[in-house]
Protein backbone atom coordinates (compact mmCIF):
# COMPACT_ATOMS: atom_id res chain seq x y z
CA UNK A 1 0.00 0.00 0.00
CA UNK A 2 1.30 3.44 -0.94
CA UNK A 3 2.20 5.48 2.14
CA UNK A 4 0.38 8.77 2.50
CA UNK A 5 2.88 11.62 3.10
CA UNK A 6 0.38 13.22 5.50
CA UNK A 7 0.34 10.17 7.79
CA UNK A 8 0.91 11.39 11.37
CA UNK A 9 3.80 9.85 13.27
CA UNK A 10 5.17 10.01 16.78
CA UNK A 11 8.90 10.25 16.11
CA UNK A 12 10.42 11.42 19.37
CA UNK A 13 9.70 10.83 23.06
CA UNK A 14 11.41 12.13 26.16
CA UNK A 15 10.84 11.60 29.87
CA UNK A 16 12.49 13.52 32.69
CA UNK A 17 12.52 12.62 36.36
CA UNK A 18 14.06 14.76 39.10
CA UNK A 19 14.56 13.65 42.69
CA UNK A 20 16.52 16.54 44.14
CA UNK A 21 16.05 17.01 47.88
CA UNK A 22 17.44 20.55 47.89
CA UNK A 23 14.65 22.79 46.52
CA UNK A 24 17.22 25.49 45.70
CA UNK A 25 18.89 23.10 43.26
CA UNK A 26 15.73 21.48 41.90
CA UNK A 27 14.42 22.70 38.55
CA UNK A 28 10.93 24.09 38.17
CA UNK A 29 8.24 22.44 35.96
CA UNK A 30 8.92 24.60 32.89
CA UNK A 31 12.58 23.61 32.80
CA UNK A 32 11.68 19.95 33.16
CA UNK A 33 9.23 20.23 30.24
CA UNK A 34 11.79 21.96 28.03
CA UNK A 35 14.33 19.26 28.90
CA UNK A 36 11.76 16.61 27.96
CA UNK A 37 11.24 18.21 24.53
CA UNK A 38 15.00 18.30 23.99
CA UNK A 39 15.17 14.61 24.85
CA UNK A 40 12.33 13.89 22.43
CA UNK A 41 14.33 15.54 19.66
CA UNK A 42 17.40 13.53 20.60
CA UNK A 43 15.28 10.39 20.58
CA UNK A 44 14.12 11.22 17.06
CA UNK A 45 17.70 11.90 15.99
CA UNK A 46 16.82 15.37 14.74
CA UNK A 47 17.27 18.51 16.80
CA UNK A 48 16.09 20.41 13.72
CA UNK A 49 12.48 19.35 14.18
CA UNK A 50 12.12 21.56 17.29
CA UNK A 51 12.60 24.82 15.36
CA UNK A 52 10.14 23.58 12.73
CA UNK A 53 7.27 23.25 15.19
CA UNK A 54 4.01 24.64 13.85
CA UNK A 55 2.23 24.04 17.14
CA UNK A 56 3.29 23.55 20.74
CA UNK A 57 0.72 22.25 23.21
CA UNK A 58 0.80 21.63 26.97
CA UNK A 59 -1.56 20.37 29.64
CA UNK A 60 -1.93 22.64 32.65
CA UNK A 61 -0.56 21.33 35.93
CA UNK A 62 -0.32 22.75 39.44
CA UNK A 63 1.85 25.54 37.98
CA UNK A 64 0.46 28.92 36.90
CA UNK A 65 2.59 29.89 33.88
CA UNK A 66 0.48 31.98 31.51
CA UNK A 67 1.82 30.34 28.34
CA UNK A 68 4.71 27.90 28.80
CA UNK A 69 4.38 26.93 25.14
CA UNK A 70 5.37 30.43 24.03
CA UNK A 71 8.47 30.21 26.22
CA UNK A 72 9.24 26.88 24.59
CA UNK A 73 8.76 28.37 21.11
CA UNK A 74 11.19 31.19 21.91
CA UNK A 75 13.79 28.86 23.41
CA UNK A 76 13.56 26.43 20.51
CA UNK A 77 13.56 29.05 17.76
CA UNK A 78 10.08 28.01 16.60
CA UNK A 79 8.97 31.54 15.77
CA UNK A 80 5.89 30.51 13.82
CA UNK A 81 4.52 28.05 16.37
CA UNK A 82 0.98 28.59 17.63
CA UNK A 83 0.43 27.70 21.27
CA UNK A 84 -2.29 25.84 23.14
CA UNK A 85 -2.80 25.02 26.81
CA UNK A 86 -5.35 22.41 27.87
CA UNK A 87 -6.82 23.11 31.30
CA UNK A 88 -7.40 20.41 33.92
CA UNK A 89 -10.55 18.57 32.89
CA UNK A 90 -9.48 18.15 29.26
CA UNK A 91 -8.53 14.58 28.36
CA UNK A 92 -4.81 13.98 27.96
CA UNK A 93 -5.53 12.14 24.72
CA UNK A 94 -6.86 15.42 23.28
CA UNK A 95 -3.49 17.14 22.63
CA UNK A 96 -2.04 14.24 20.67
CA UNK A 97 -5.37 13.58 18.96
CA UNK A 98 -5.35 17.22 17.87
CA UNK A 99 -1.71 16.93 16.81
CA UNK A 100 -2.31 13.90 14.62
CA UNK A 101 -5.49 15.37 13.14
CA UNK A 102 -3.75 18.64 12.26
CA UNK A 103 -0.89 16.79 10.58
CA UNK A 104 -3.25 14.50 8.65
CA UNK A 105 -5.24 17.54 7.45
CA UNK A 106 -2.14 19.39 6.27
CA UNK A 107 -2.54 22.10 8.91
CA UNK A 108 0.81 21.32 10.56
CA UNK A 109 3.96 19.37 9.85
CA UNK A 110 5.52 19.30 13.33
CA UNK A 111 3.60 19.43 16.62
CA UNK A 112 5.25 19.31 20.03
CA UNK A 113 3.35 18.27 23.15
CA UNK A 114 4.63 18.62 26.71
CA UNK A 115 3.54 18.35 30.32
CA UNK A 116 5.25 18.33 33.67
CA UNK A 117 5.10 18.81 37.41
CA UNK A 118 7.52 19.57 40.25
CA UNK A 119 5.42 18.70 43.28
CA UNK A 120 8.30 16.89 44.99
CA UNK A 121 10.32 20.11 44.73
CA UNK A 122 7.45 22.04 46.28
CA UNK A 123 6.96 19.45 49.00
CA UNK A 124 10.64 19.58 49.96
CA UNK A 125 10.52 23.39 50.05
CA UNK A 126 7.53 23.34 52.42
CA UNK A 127 9.30 20.91 54.72
CA UNK A 128 12.43 23.08 54.71
CA UNK A 129 10.41 26.24 55.29
CA UNK A 130 11.74 27.93 52.16
CA UNK A 131 10.27 29.15 48.88
CA UNK A 132 10.39 27.28 45.58
CA UNK A 133 9.23 30.03 43.23
CA UNK A 134 8.27 29.69 39.59
CA UNK A 135 9.83 32.02 37.04
CA UNK A 136 7.63 34.61 35.40
CA UNK A 137 7.43 34.92 31.62
CA UNK A 138 4.80 37.57 31.01
CA UNK A 139 1.05 37.23 31.13
CA UNK A 140 0.16 36.80 27.46
CA UNK A 141 -2.48 34.14 26.92
CA UNK A 142 -1.89 31.15 24.64
CA UNK A 143 -3.30 31.30 21.12
CA UNK A 144 -5.83 28.70 22.24
CA UNK A 145 -7.05 27.49 25.64
CA UNK A 146 -9.01 24.23 25.88
CA UNK A 147 -11.49 23.99 28.76
CA UNK A 148 -14.04 21.38 29.90
CA UNK A 149 -17.65 22.34 29.20
CA UNK A 150 -19.01 21.31 32.61
CA UNK A 151 -17.82 20.81 36.17
CA UNK A 152 -15.93 17.59 36.80
CA UNK A 153 -17.24 17.19 40.36
CA UNK A 154 -20.71 18.31 41.38
CA UNK A 155 -21.22 20.86 44.17
CA UNK A 156 -23.21 18.22 46.07
CA UNK A 157 -20.18 15.90 46.12
CA UNK A 158 -17.98 18.70 47.42
CA UNK A 159 -20.54 19.60 50.09
CA UNK A 160 -20.52 15.96 51.24
CA UNK A 161 -16.76 16.11 51.82
CA UNK A 162 -15.68 14.48 48.54
CA UNK A 163 -13.02 17.08 47.83
CA UNK A 164 -10.39 14.60 46.66
CA UNK A 165 -10.83 11.95 43.95
CA UNK A 166 -9.96 9.10 46.33
CA UNK A 167 -13.43 9.39 47.90
CA UNK A 168 -15.37 9.09 44.67
CA UNK A 169 -13.17 6.31 43.28
CA UNK A 170 -13.57 4.42 46.58
CA UNK A 171 -17.33 4.65 46.09
CA UNK A 172 -16.98 3.22 42.58
CA UNK A 173 -14.83 0.43 44.00
CA UNK A 174 -17.44 -0.48 46.59
CA UNK A 175 -20.23 -0.41 44.00
CA UNK A 176 -18.16 -2.66 41.72
CA UNK A 177 -17.59 -5.14 44.54
CA UNK A 178 -21.30 -5.23 45.33
CA UNK A 179 -22.21 -5.74 41.66
CA UNK A 180 -19.82 -8.70 41.57
CA UNK A 181 -21.32 -10.19 44.74
CA UNK A 182 -17.82 -10.39 46.23
CA UNK A 183 -17.31 -10.39 50.00
CA UNK A 184 -15.22 -7.65 51.56
CA UNK A 185 -12.18 -9.76 52.45
CA UNK A 186 -11.96 -11.42 49.05
CA UNK A 187 -12.30 -8.02 47.43
CA UNK A 188 -9.49 -6.51 49.49
CA UNK A 189 -7.24 -9.41 48.51
CA UNK A 190 -7.99 -9.17 44.80
CA UNK A 191 -7.48 -5.39 44.66
CA UNK A 192 -4.23 -5.64 46.59
CA UNK A 193 -3.10 -8.38 44.22
CA UNK A 194 -3.81 -6.19 41.20
CA UNK A 195 -1.80 -3.34 42.70
CA UNK A 196 1.05 -5.64 43.74
CA UNK A 197 1.35 -6.69 40.11
CA UNK A 198 1.47 -3.01 39.18
CA UNK A 199 4.40 -2.51 41.54
CA UNK A 200 6.23 -5.42 39.89
CA UNK A 201 5.76 -3.78 36.49
CA UNK A 202 7.06 -0.46 37.85
CA UNK A 203 10.18 -2.24 39.09
CA UNK A 204 11.04 -2.92 35.45
CA UNK A 205 10.26 0.60 34.23
CA UNK A 206 13.39 2.79 34.28
CA UNK A 207 11.27 5.95 34.44
CA UNK A 208 9.13 4.85 37.41
CA UNK A 209 9.15 7.00 40.53
CA UNK A 210 9.15 3.96 42.83
CA UNK A 211 10.82 0.76 41.61
CA UNK A 212 10.43 -1.36 44.73
CA UNK A 213 8.01 -4.25 44.20
CA UNK A 214 5.51 -4.68 47.03
CA UNK A 215 3.72 -7.76 48.26
CA UNK A 216 -0.07 -7.72 48.26
CA UNK A 217 -0.08 -7.86 52.07
CA UNK A 218 1.89 -4.62 52.27
CA UNK A 219 -0.72 -2.90 50.11
CA UNK A 220 -3.73 -4.45 51.85
CA UNK A 221 -2.78 -3.91 55.50
CA UNK A 222 -2.57 -0.62 57.36
CA UNK A 223 0.87 0.56 58.46
CA UNK A 224 2.69 3.78 59.29
CA UNK A 225 3.22 4.42 55.59
CA UNK A 226 -0.08 2.99 54.41
CA UNK A 227 -2.99 4.52 56.29
CA UNK A 228 -6.62 4.35 55.22
CA UNK A 229 -7.75 7.34 53.12
CA UNK A 230 -11.24 6.38 51.98
CA UNK A 231 -12.52 2.87 52.55
CA UNK A 232 -11.42 0.55 50.98
CA UNK A 233 -8.46 2.58 49.72
CA UNK A 234 -5.19 2.85 51.59
CA UNK A 235 -2.42 5.28 50.67
CA UNK A 236 -0.80 2.63 48.46
CA UNK A 237 -3.94 2.46 46.33
CA UNK A 238 -3.71 6.19 45.67
CA UNK A 239 -2.12 8.01 42.72
CA UNK A 240 1.23 9.52 43.73
CA UNK A 241 1.31 13.08 42.42
CA UNK A 242 4.10 14.46 44.62
CA UNK A 243 6.62 13.79 41.88
CA UNK A 244 8.95 15.80 39.65
CA UNK A 245 8.29 14.36 36.21
CA UNK A 246 7.86 15.69 32.69
CA UNK A 247 7.34 14.30 29.21
CA UNK A 248 7.86 15.62 25.71
CA UNK A 249 6.38 14.23 22.50
CA UNK A 250 7.29 15.12 18.91
CA UNK A 251 4.80 14.43 16.11
CA UNK A 252 5.48 14.91 12.40
CA UNK A 253 4.05 13.95 9.06
CA UNK A 254 5.61 10.99 7.30
CA UNK A 255 6.95 13.34 4.61
CA UNK A 256 8.59 15.60 7.18
CA UNK A 257 10.09 12.64 9.03
CA UNK A 258 11.71 11.55 5.80
CA UNK A 259 12.88 15.08 4.95
CA UNK A 260 14.51 15.40 8.37
CA UNK A 261 16.16 12.00 8.05
CA UNK A 262 14.43 10.54 11.08
CA UNK A 263 15.21 6.80 11.02
CA UNK A 264 12.33 4.49 10.18
CA UNK A 265 12.83 2.52 13.39
CA UNK A 266 11.88 5.60 15.42
CA UNK A 267 8.46 5.92 13.79
CA UNK A 268 5.33 5.07 15.78
CA UNK A 269 2.08 5.38 13.84
CA UNK A 270 -0.88 7.09 15.50
CA UNK A 271 -3.56 4.67 14.32
CA UNK A 272 -6.62 6.25 15.99
CA UNK A 273 -7.84 8.31 18.91
CA UNK A 274 -11.42 8.18 20.19
CA UNK A 275 -12.89 10.18 23.04
CA UNK A 276 -16.14 10.61 24.89
CA UNK A 277 -16.56 14.05 26.38
CA UNK A 278 -20.11 13.46 27.58
CA UNK A 279 -19.85 14.64 31.19
CA UNK A 280 -22.02 13.18 33.95
CA UNK A 281 -20.93 13.71 37.58
CA UNK A 282 -20.70 10.53 39.62
CA UNK A 283 -23.66 11.42 41.82
CA UNK A 284 -25.97 11.45 38.77
CA UNK A 285 -24.95 8.05 37.32
CA UNK A 286 -27.55 5.35 37.94
CA UNK A 287 -24.85 2.67 37.83
CA UNK A 288 -21.73 4.20 39.40
CA UNK A 289 -19.58 1.17 38.54
CA UNK A 290 -20.27 1.33 34.78
CA UNK A 291 -18.72 3.59 32.14
CA UNK A 292 -20.31 3.36 28.71
CA UNK A 293 -17.96 6.03 27.38
CA UNK A 294 -15.05 3.59 27.51
CA UNK A 295 -16.97 0.84 25.75
CA UNK A 296 -18.00 3.16 22.94
CA UNK A 297 -14.63 4.94 22.65
CA UNK A 298 -12.86 1.59 22.56
CA UNK A 299 -15.13 0.31 19.79
CA UNK A 300 -14.69 3.48 17.75
CA UNK A 301 -10.90 3.52 18.16
CA UNK A 302 -10.48 -0.14 17.19
CA UNK A 303 -12.77 0.22 14.17
CA UNK A 304 -10.97 3.37 13.02
CA UNK A 305 -7.60 1.67 13.37
CA UNK A 306 -8.74 -1.51 11.63
CA UNK A 307 -7.75 -3.61 14.64
CA UNK A 308 -9.33 -6.33 16.73
CA UNK A 309 -8.80 -6.22 20.48
CA UNK A 310 -6.99 -9.56 20.30
CA UNK A 311 -4.38 -7.98 18.03
CA UNK A 312 -3.36 -5.47 20.72
CA UNK A 313 -0.24 -6.77 22.44
CA UNK A 314 0.50 -3.90 24.82
CA UNK A 315 -1.94 -2.10 27.12
CA UNK A 316 -1.66 0.91 29.39
CA UNK A 317 -4.87 1.76 31.25
CA UNK A 318 -5.15 5.01 33.15
CA UNK A 319 -4.41 3.96 36.69
CA UNK A 320 -5.24 6.67 39.23
CA UNK A 321 -7.05 4.11 41.42
CA UNK A 322 -7.80 0.37 41.16
CA UNK A 323 -11.47 0.94 40.32
CA UNK A 324 -10.48 3.05 37.30
CA UNK A 325 -8.39 0.18 35.93
CA UNK A 326 -11.00 -2.47 36.70
CA UNK A 327 -13.90 -0.53 35.18
CA UNK A 328 -11.92 0.24 32.04
CA UNK A 329 -10.84 -3.37 31.59
CA UNK A 330 -14.44 -4.54 31.76
CA UNK A 331 -15.84 -1.91 29.45
CA UNK A 332 -13.07 -2.50 26.90
CA UNK A 333 -13.36 -6.28 27.14
CA UNK A 334 -9.86 -6.85 28.53
CA UNK A 335 -9.03 -9.80 30.77
CA UNK A 336 -8.14 -8.42 34.21
CA UNK A 337 -5.58 -11.21 34.60
CA UNK A 338 -3.42 -9.88 31.74
CA UNK A 339 -0.90 -7.05 32.29
CA UNK A 340 -2.88 -3.81 32.14
CA UNK A 341 0.08 -1.46 32.38
CA UNK A 342 3.54 -0.93 30.94
CA UNK A 343 4.52 1.77 33.42
CA UNK A 344 3.40 0.22 36.69
CA UNK A 345 0.60 2.70 37.23
CA UNK A 346 0.23 6.04 38.91
CA UNK A 347 0.90 4.83 42.46
CA UNK A 348 4.31 3.45 41.58
CA UNK A 349 5.40 4.94 38.25
CA UNK A 350 4.24 8.37 39.44
CA UNK A 351 1.02 10.23 38.70
CA UNK A 352 1.74 13.86 37.85
CA UNK A 353 -1.57 15.72 37.96
CA UNK A 354 -2.28 16.27 34.28
CA UNK A 355 0.38 14.59 32.16
CA UNK A 356 0.65 10.96 33.25
CA UNK A 357 -0.66 9.84 29.85
CA UNK A 358 2.29 11.60 28.20
CA UNK A 359 4.67 9.72 30.52
CA UNK A 360 2.86 6.52 29.62
CA UNK A 361 3.11 7.25 25.89
CA UNK A 362 6.88 7.59 26.23
CA UNK A 363 6.96 4.11 27.70
CA UNK A 364 4.50 2.77 25.11
CA UNK A 365 6.61 4.08 22.22
CA UNK A 366 9.73 2.43 23.57
CA UNK A 367 7.98 -0.89 24.12
CA UNK A 368 6.48 -0.85 20.62
CA UNK A 369 9.84 -0.05 19.01
CA UNK A 370 11.35 -3.01 20.86
CA UNK A 371 8.54 -5.23 19.53
CA UNK A 372 8.27 -4.27 15.83
CA UNK A 373 4.90 -4.91 14.24
CA UNK A 374 3.01 -4.89 17.52
CA UNK A 375 0.13 -2.61 18.50
CA UNK A 376 -0.59 -0.83 21.76
CA UNK A 377 -3.66 0.63 23.46
CA UNK A 378 -3.37 3.66 25.76
CA UNK A 379 -6.25 5.25 27.66
CA UNK A 380 -6.94 8.51 29.46
CA UNK A 381 -9.43 9.57 32.12
CA UNK A 382 -10.50 13.03 33.15
CA UNK A 383 -12.23 13.53 36.47
CA UNK A 384 -14.03 10.65 38.14
CA UNK A 385 -14.24 8.47 35.02
CA UNK A 386 -16.05 11.55 33.71
CA UNK A 387 -14.37 11.63 30.29
CA UNK A 388 -12.81 8.72 28.47
CA UNK A 389 -10.05 8.56 25.87
CA UNK A 390 -8.69 5.57 23.93
CA UNK A 391 -5.75 5.65 21.52
CA UNK A 392 -4.06 2.99 19.38
CA UNK A 393 -0.44 2.90 18.25
CA UNK A 394 1.85 0.65 16.23
CA UNK A 395 5.21 0.56 14.46
CA UNK A 396 3.51 -0.28 11.18
CA UNK A 397 0.79 1.67 9.33
CA UNK A 398 -2.74 0.34 9.43
CA UNK A 399 -5.14 -0.31 6.57
CA UNK A 400 -6.94 2.99 7.20
CA UNK A 401 -5.83 6.61 7.59
CA UNK A 402 -5.73 8.20 11.03
CA UNK A 403 -9.07 9.24 12.53
CA UNK A 404 -9.90 11.26 15.65
CA UNK A 405 -13.30 9.88 16.65
CA UNK A 406 -15.92 11.46 18.91
CA UNK A 407 -17.91 8.87 20.86
CA UNK A 408 -19.70 11.44 23.04
CA UNK A 409 -23.14 11.09 21.46
CA UNK A 410 -23.01 7.29 21.59
CA UNK A 411 -22.06 7.41 25.28
CA UNK A 412 -24.83 9.94 26.02
CA UNK A 413 -27.42 7.55 24.61
CA UNK A 414 -26.34 4.82 27.03
CA UNK A 415 -25.48 6.56 30.30
CA UNK A 416 -28.54 6.39 32.55
CA UNK A 417 -28.93 9.26 34.99
CA UNK A 418 -31.07 10.04 38.01
CA UNK A 419 -32.39 13.37 39.19
CA UNK A 420 -30.35 14.50 42.16
CA UNK A 421 -31.97 16.26 45.12
CA UNK A 422 -29.76 18.01 47.68
CA UNK A 423 -30.76 17.62 51.32
CA UNK A 424 -33.49 15.12 50.49
CA UNK A 425 -35.61 13.28 53.05
CA UNK A 426 -37.03 9.80 52.52
CA UNK A 427 -36.43 6.07 52.45
CA UNK A 428 -34.29 4.24 49.96
CA UNK A 429 -31.21 2.08 49.60
CA UNK A 430 -27.45 2.50 49.36
CA UNK A 431 -26.10 2.58 45.78
CA UNK A 432 -22.48 3.21 46.81
CA UNK A 433 -20.59 4.45 49.83
CA UNK A 434 -17.23 5.13 51.44
CA UNK A 435 -15.79 6.12 54.80
CA UNK A 436 -13.50 9.15 54.69
CA UNK A 437 -10.60 9.23 57.14
CA UNK A 438 -8.97 12.16 58.92
CA UNK A 439 -5.42 11.13 59.85
CA UNK A 440 -5.99 7.65 61.32
CA UNK A 441 -9.63 7.96 62.41
CA UNK A 442 -12.87 7.82 60.40
CA UNK A 443 -14.23 11.33 59.84
CA UNK A 444 -17.53 10.56 58.13
CA UNK A 445 -19.41 8.02 56.07
CA UNK A 446 -20.70 9.22 52.70
CA UNK A 447 -23.56 7.31 51.08
CA UNK A 448 -24.94 7.57 47.56
CA UNK A 449 -28.65 6.92 48.08
CA UNK A 450 -31.41 5.86 45.70
CA UNK A 451 -34.72 7.02 47.19
CA UNK A 452 -38.10 5.37 46.77
CA UNK A 453 -39.41 8.26 44.67
CA UNK A 454 -36.76 7.56 42.00
CA UNK A 455 -34.45 10.41 42.94
CA UNK A 456 -30.84 10.26 44.09
CA UNK A 457 -29.08 12.09 46.91
CA UNK A 458 -25.81 12.08 48.81
CA UNK A 459 -26.04 11.67 52.55
CA UNK A 460 -23.44 11.65 55.30
CA UNK A 461 -23.10 10.34 58.82
CA UNK A 462 -20.63 11.13 61.60
CA UNK A 463 -21.69 8.03 63.57
CA UNK A 464 -18.52 6.03 64.44
CA UNK A 465 -20.56 2.84 64.72
CA UNK A 466 -21.78 3.20 61.14
CA UNK A 467 -18.24 3.90 59.93
CA UNK A 468 -17.00 0.74 61.66
CA UNK A 469 -19.89 -1.30 60.29
CA UNK A 470 -19.31 0.00 56.76
CA UNK A 471 -15.79 -1.50 56.82
CA UNK A 472 -16.87 -5.00 57.82
CA UNK A 473 -20.32 -5.39 56.19
CA UNK A 474 -21.63 -4.76 52.70
CA UNK A 475 -23.76 -1.63 52.78
CA UNK A 476 -24.59 -1.45 49.07
CA UNK A 477 -28.23 -2.43 48.66
CA UNK A 478 -29.04 -1.86 52.32
CA UNK A 479 -32.20 0.03 53.22
CA UNK A 480 -31.78 3.41 54.86
CA UNK A 481 -33.53 6.57 55.90
CA UNK A 482 -32.31 10.01 54.87
CA UNK A 483 -33.36 13.18 56.65
CA UNK A 484 -32.00 16.52 55.37
CA UNK A 485 -28.80 14.94 54.12
CA UNK A 486 -28.14 12.77 57.19
CA UNK A 487 -28.21 8.99 56.72
CA UNK A 488 -29.27 6.19 59.05
CA UNK A 489 -29.50 2.51 58.16
CA UNK A 490 -33.05 1.18 58.43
Amino acid sequence: MREDPRTPLLVGVGAVQQREDDPARAREPLELMLDALARAAEDAGSRALLARADRIEATRGFWDYADPCRVAAERLGAARARTCVAEVGVLQTTPFGRAAAAIAAGEADVVLVMGGEARYRQQRAVRAGVEAPLSRHGDSAPDLVLRPNREIVSPLEIAAGLHMPVGQYAMIENALRAADGQDLDAHRRSVAGLWARMSEIAAGNPDAWSREPLAADAIREASAGNRMLAFPYMKLHNSQWNVDQAAGLAFTSLATARALGIPRERWVFVRAVAESNHMVPLVERRLPHRCAGFARAGERALAAAGLELGEVAHVELYSCFPSAVRVQARELGLDEARPLSLTGGMTFAGGPLNNFVFQALVRMARVLRADPGSAGLLTAVSGILTKQGVSLWSTEPGPRPFRFEDASAAAAREVETLRVVAGATGRGEVAAYTVLFDAVAPARSVLLCDLEDGTRTLATSADPALAERAQREELCGRALRVAAGEAELA
